[in-house]
């Protein structure tokens, strides 16, 4: 999920969550090691199952869109994920990095919070090369802590769901917790939110009166 979204003039909810496309290229991985675990009780075969899935959809989307580095990065994680479910024989391992990832989030984007250099702003403020003139506009900062304090605040609820669930090895609560809430829906919801409120409170472009 993509922060440029934020600096766009309009977002309908269905893009800020990116398309159907990235819904399904961000739920497939867990969606399919659950179902496949499910059906065959082998968590190497689902592993391996889910591993290939997402093979599919990077080699699409290179195909198609150009773009490298977002299939690489789901290869990547769904691998660290097959190899840990795949040593310990344990399905649960298999979403170990769901839980790390929003715990990790939960802890970067309050840490930002703390250091008054909210995550959002810093991002944006790279996005459109104006880098740190947003700290010397109170408004605009307190804008972007409230932007960033609604991704803590997803961030720290998923991570209380999924760590119970993780630790007594719910595998099936824990699989559909994890696709529904860890994944593309829940962080293009939090997008739409920000953007809505740093478009509700812009200010206005004056109109030049004529001459």
């Amino acid at each position: 999920m993509s922060l440029d979204a934020l600096t766009k003039k309009s977002l309908s909810l269905f893009s800020a969550v990116g398309g159907w496309r990235t819904v399904a290229e961000g739920v497939a991985s867990r969606a399919l090691f659950l179902v496949a675990y499910l059906l065959s009780g082998r968590v190497l075969t689902a592993a391996l199952i889910a591993v290939g899935g997402v093979f599919v959809f990077a080699v699409v989307r290179m195909c198609t869109d150009r773009k490298f580095w977002q299939p690489v990065v789901g290869l990547v994680v769904v691998g660290v994920s097959a190899l840990l479910a795949g040593s310990t024989g344990h399905a649960v391992d298999f979403y170990l990095t769901a839980v790390l990832i929003q715990a990790g989030g939960a802890v970067v984007f309050g840490i930002s919070m703390l250091a008054r250099w909210p995550v959002i702003g810093v991002v944006l403020g790279a996005v459109r090369g104006d880098r740190f003139a947003w700290r010397r506009d109170r408004r605009q900062r307190r804008r972007y802590m409230v932007c960033t304090a609604v991704f803590l605040a997803k961030f720290a609820v998923v991570t209380a769901l999924l760590v119970p669930l993780y630790l007594t090895g719910k595998v099936v609560a824990l699989g559909v917790a994890a696709t529904v809430l860890g994944g593309a829906p829940a962080a293009g919801v939090c997008v739409y939110l920000c953007w809505r409120i740093l478009r509700t409170h812009e200010p206005a472009v004056p109109v030049p009166s004529g001459g």
